[in-house]
C-alpha cells in the first residue's frame, strides 16, 4: 500500500499543486493522499470528481497533526520516505525502499520541519536541484513501479481516455 502525505497546503498559493500530487498519487498507484496546513473542501471536492469519474480505489483526507501521522504511520509498519532535493539520489537507493510494500511518502510545501527528516527512513532526492512536488511524485512512483503503473485501469471508472493523435475521445463503460 501506498499513501501520499502532502505538507503544508495553502489555500491561495497551492490549490492547483496540491489538487496535482493528488492526481499523481491516484493515476500512478497510491491508494490514498493527506494533506495538511489548511482545510480546503475544494481540493477535496476536485479529487473526489476524478475518482468518482475516472475510478480509485483513491481518497483524500485532511490530516491537521502531520508530525503525528507521519509517527502514526511509521509505528504501523509503514516505511516513511519524504521527497526532497537535500535527500540521498534515488537510483541509489530505490532498490532498497523496493524491498517494502507499505510506503507512506512524504512531500513538502513550504519550509519543511526538520522533525520529518529525522522521522524518514529515507530521504529522497530526484535531483539535486530545485523541482516541483509533483515531478518528484510522477518520477519516484514510476521508479518504484517500473513503468507498470502507466498501464493502470480503474475497474469502477465510469469513462475511459482513448489514446489519439489529434483530439480527445472519451469512452463511457
Amino acid at each position: 500500500m501506498i499513501e501520499v502525505l502532502r505538507l503544508s497546503h495553502r489555500l491561495l498559493r497551492d490549490q492547483r499543486i496540491s489538487t496535482h500530487v493528488a492526481l499523481v498519487a491516484r493515476a500512478f498507484g497510491a491508494s490514498k493522499m493527506y494533506y495538511s496546513g489548511t482545510k480546503d473542501k475544494s481540493l477535496e471536492e476536485s479529487v473526489i470528481k476524478v475518482i468518482g469519474k475516472f475510478g480509485g480505489p483513491f481518497s483524500i483526507e485532511y490530516e491537521k497533526k502531520d508530525i503525528e501521522l507521519i509517527k502514526n504511520k511509521k509505528l504501523s509498519g509503514f516505511k516513511i520516505v519524504h521527497l526532497t532535493m537535500f535527500g540521498k539520489l534515488i537510483q541509489n537507493r530505490i532498490n532498497n525502499i523496493k524491498r517494502t510494500k507499505n510506503i507512506f511518502i512524504i512531500v513538502g510545501g513550504e519550509k519543511v520541519e526538520g522533525e520529518v527528516y529525522k522521522l524518514a527512513d529515507f530521504n529522497i532526492a530526484i535531483t539535486s536541484q530545485p523541482h516541483s512536488e509533483v515531478s518528484s511524485l510522477a518520477i519516484f512512483l514510476d521508479r518504484y513501479f517500473n513503468g507498470m503503473e502507466l498501464d493502470f485501469k480503474f475497474s469502477d471508472a465510469k469513462v475511459e481516455i482513448i489514446p489519439q493523435d489529434m483530439g480527445k475521445l472519451l469512452k463511457k463503460i
